[in-house]
Order: C-alpha cells, then sequence, then structure tokens
C-alpha cells in the first residue's frame, strides 16, 4: 500500500458521489481523505475485519468478494470511477456492529480515496440530517419488520405443524380408544362362555386342551396373513358353511373372525372332537372372543406405536432436549420433518427417498436445519397443486455434505430466479406467504452453518441443493 497527497476539493468535486457538495464541504473532505494505492491482486480489506475506513475508487478495477463454505465467491467486479465501498453503514454508530460485509480486492492497480469511518459517520450525520433519519429509519424499520414477520412466519409454521400433529395424533388415540372398547366387551364375553362352558360339562384335562386350543387360535391369529378379497370370501364362506352344518348359531358373524385368524374348517373340526357336540357353540364364540381380543390388542398396541412414533418426530423436530448445535444425522432429522409434514403432503405427492446411508454425522443446528426442510418441503409441495413427485437425495462431495429436493411442478421462471432469497419476495398471494422462508433458510445454512444453498429450475424439474460441512467447525455461530 502506498498514499500520496490529498485530493483537492476541484479533484474530488469529479466523483459523482461528491458533485453536489458545497466548497466548504469539499474543502473539509480534503482535508480529512486521503489517498491510497494498492497493486493487483492486493487486498484492500476483509470479510469480519472492523470497518475503519469508506473507500471511493479514483482509477483501476476491483473485485468484491465473500467467503461460502471455504471457497471465495466473486459477488462483483466493476472499474467504474466513483464506486464506494467500506464503511458504509458507519453513520448509524454503535448500534449495528461495524465490520466489513464482504472482501475488496484490487483487480489491477488502484487508487483509492480514502476516509476513516468516523469523519465518513460525521459528515452524513452532520450534513445530511434529514437523510439519516430516513436512512436510519429504513435500516431499523426494515430490521425490526423482519425480525416480527420472521416471528410471525415461525410461529404460523409452528401452528401448522402443531395442527397437524394434532390431526395424526387423534387418529391411532381413536383407534385406541374404540379398539379399548370393542376389547372390554370381547373380555366380558369370554368370561361369560367360559363360565358356561365350565358349569360342569367339561373334566379337567378337557378344560386343558381347550386351553391348549385357545393358545394355538391366539398364535394363528397373531401370524395369519391377510388373504385377497377372492381368496378371504372364499374362507368366510367355507367356515360359515361349516358352522351352519353343525348348528352354531349366527355362524356367519362369526365366521369372518375366525377366516381372518386362519382357523379353518380342519381346526374346527379338532375343536369340535374336543368339546363335543353339546359344547361345540360356546366353545367356538368363546374362541371367536379370544381371537377378536387378540386382534384388538394388536390394533392398540399398533396405534399407541404409532402415537410413540409421532411424539418421538415432534421431539426430534422440535430437538428441544438437545444443545443447540450438536452432532447431527440429516436423515434423522430430514425423516422427523417429513412426519410432521405428513399432514401437509397430499395424496397426490409421491416421496422419493434416496440416501445415502454412509454419510456421518455432521456439526449444526438441528432445530434450524429443522426449519430448512420444512420451507423447502412445503414450496415444492405448494409447486405440485396437481401432484408430482418430491425426490430427498443426499450424498457427499469433497468436504461437504448435500441434500436435494427436486420437484417436478411447473419450475421457477428465469427472470424471478435471483430474487427467490430476497426477504419479502412471494410469488405466492397476498396473505398466503410471507416471502420469508427462502431468506430464513439462506441465513440458516450460509450465515449460520457456512455452507451453501443453490437452484436450479426448468419446467418439470425445480432442485433445491444445500451444501453443509461435514467438519467440525469452531466458527459456527
Amino acid at each position: 500500500m502506498s498514499t500520496s497527497a490529498h485530493l483537492s476539493p476541484e479533484q474530488l468535486r469529479t466523483l459523482f458521489l461528491f458533485e453536489e457538495l458545497s466548497d466548504g464541504q469539499l474543502d473539509w473532505l480534503a482535508e480529512r481523505g486521503r489517498t491510497e494505492r494498492r497493486p493487483a491482486g492486493g487486498v484492500v480489506y476483509g470479510e469480519g475485519e472492523p470497518a475503519t475506513c469508506f473507500f471511493v475508487l479514483l482509477s483501476g478495477a476491483i473485485a468484491l468478494s465473500r467467503v461460502l463454505h471455504g471457497d471465495d465467491v466473486e459477488v462483483n467486479r466493476t472499474d467504474q470511477r466513483g464506486v464506494y465501498s467500506g464503511a458504509t453503514r458507519a453513520y448509524l454508530g454503535d448500534r449495528v456492529e461495524q465490520r466489513y460485509p464482504h472482501t475488496l480486492r484490487a483487480v489491477t492497480d488502484a487508487e483509492f480515496f480514502v476516509l476513516p469511518a468516523n469523519e465518513f459517520a460525521h459528515a452524513v450525520q452532520t450534513w445530511f440530517p434529514m437523510a439519516l433519519h430516513l436512512l436510519e429509519g429504513l435500516f431499523f424499520g426494515t430490521r425490526a419488520a423482519n425480525a416480527i414477520v420472521s416471528e410471525r412466519e415461525r410461529l404460523m409454521a409452528l401452528a401448522s405443524l402443531s395442527a397437524g400433529l394434532t390431526h395424526e395424533l387423534n387418529n391411532p388415540a381413536a383407534a385406541a380408544v374404540r379398539a379399548t372398547a370393542a376389547l372390554r366387551e370381547r373380555v366380558a364375553g369370554m368370561r361369560h362362555k367360559l363360565a358356561m362352558i365350565a358349569d360342569g360339562r367339561l373334566d379337567g384335562t378337557e378344560l386343558h386342551r381347550l386351553v391348549e386350543l385357545q393358545d394355538d387360535a391366539v398364535q394363528r391369529a397373531a401370524t395369519a396373513s391377510a388373504l385377497p378379497a377372492l381368496a378371504a370370501a372364499d374362507a368366510e364362506d367355507a367356515v360359515g358353511d361349516w358352522l351352519d352344518e353343525h348348528e352354531v348359531a349366527e355362524g356367519w358373524d362369526l365366521a369372518p373372525t375366525l377366516a381372518a385368524a386362519g382357523i379353518g374348517v380342519p381346526w374346527l373340526t379338532t375343536a369340535a372332537g374336543t368339546v363335543g357336540e353339546d359344547n361345540l357353540g360356546p366353545t367356538v364364540r368363546w374362541l371367536v372372543y379370544t381371537v377378536d381380543a387378540e386382534l384388538l390388542m394388536g390394533e392398540i398396541d399398533d396405534a399407541v406405536t404409532r402415537i410413540s412414533r409421532l411424539v418421538g418426530a415432534a421431539q426430534q423436530y422440535a430437538q428441544l432436549d438437545r444443545a443447540p448445535q450438536q452432532t447431527v444425522d440429516v436423515h434423522t432429522l430430514i425423516d422427523a420433518t417429513l412426519t410432521m409434514l405428513q399432514a401437509k403432503i397430499p395424496s397426490g405427492v409421491a416421496v422419493v427417498k434416496e440416501y445415502d446411508r454412509e454419510l456421518p454425522p455432521i456439526p449444526a443446528f438441528g432445530a434450524e436445519l429443522n426449519q430448512v426442510w420444512t420451507n423447502l418441503i412445503v414450496n415444492a409441495v405448494d409447486a405440485m397443486p396437481a401432484g408430482g413427485t418430491l425426490t430427498i437425495r443426499t450424498w457427499r462431495e469433497d468436504a461437504l455434505l448435500v441434500v436435494e429436493f427436486t420437484d417436478t411442478g411447473a419450475g421457477i421462471p428465469a427472470d424471478i430466479r435471483p430474487r427467490i432469497f430476497e426477504p419479502f419476495f412471494t410469488t405466492k398471494p397476498v396473505g398466503e406467504g410471507t416471502g420469508l422462508g427462502l431468506d430464513i433458510s439462506y441465513r440458516i445454512v450460509v450465515n449460520k452453518h457456512h455452507g451453501d444453498i443453490r437452484v436450479s429450475s426448468q419446467p418439470g424439474e425445480t432442485r433445491f441443493k444445500v451444501c453443509l460441512p461435514t467438519g467440525a467447525q469452531d466458527e459456527i455461530s
């Protein structure tokens, strides 16, 4: 870096930023500013460093870049005389952390007019009080509105997920209640029929064999496979005919349960030989109660298991019992999110998962990544109102773990694709979207995890690719 003499007021007036200033203001700038030269390839300032100076390009070419998952990504390049960069928010003072948001490099030998940040802040605050109020209102107002709407977006998403979860929990809970009520009736009937069978008409040996029949019936019911509709109807007819032949009352009502449990004519013939024709009716009904009870207990077990899985998915989604940053399995997070969103995914949308199960756990903020998956999945589903396929793929790409969401919707028009990550930008009707979903996702992935999120789109195929570092990173914050 080399420093030369100060610019004259006349030279400063040739810069479009200063051309409307008064002679006194130009004199003030000329006295406090300086010129600096930087060689080609030199770094003028680095991203994240304290913002100490305001730079105006006098000659040469410059490039701005940002660091994304360890790589410098160039975001702008220009040789326009008078462009400015650096401590552009110095006028906000200590209310905002003053750091350079990107890296500035000299592409060719370059010369700058440099003004210390405190002097630039004084000039803006003193010379343009109305503009200062407007800029402060715009900056802090936008930030406050962003925070409020962002929080509202999170609450709305939470309310939607809670409604979906409540609906999903209600189904197995109601099934368990119904099955429990029916089970109570079957157990009462079983006790009554057993009393009729064992009121002195069967000796101990016959009772023992009857219990063995009961155990065998339970075993058959537990392992029976569902029959095709035609085969099931034939089995029910055969059992019903046998019961009618042996004068078992309401055989047509008992036959479906027995057939579903894999109990056919040979088994019933053995049972008749054990208890005799006189006790066959009560015995068969008692066995039906037994099989029914077993099937109902299976329904209750299935319902309770579904409830347990939903609660587990909700816990995994919210990450309430875990540290904010932890080592996570992205597949577990995605599966929990899909479970939470099950009620929002219509039957016409098929979800295909192509996971690389060899991927390692990564350091991350699990609850916030779940919010990213939520936003991307909901957007994909919304893009396929007539149905389609959502494919979720994972793989490793060098030091990155990649999660890709692909939908078969209409696609994102090329003219709006560059704006989709902007705050408050949305293509949804008024009231249906805040435009913060992708902005929040971008900030979580890029700013908090030092990763990247990319999009490509054409009709019938839109891909959102989330890239996350695989190694532990102390700088994640």
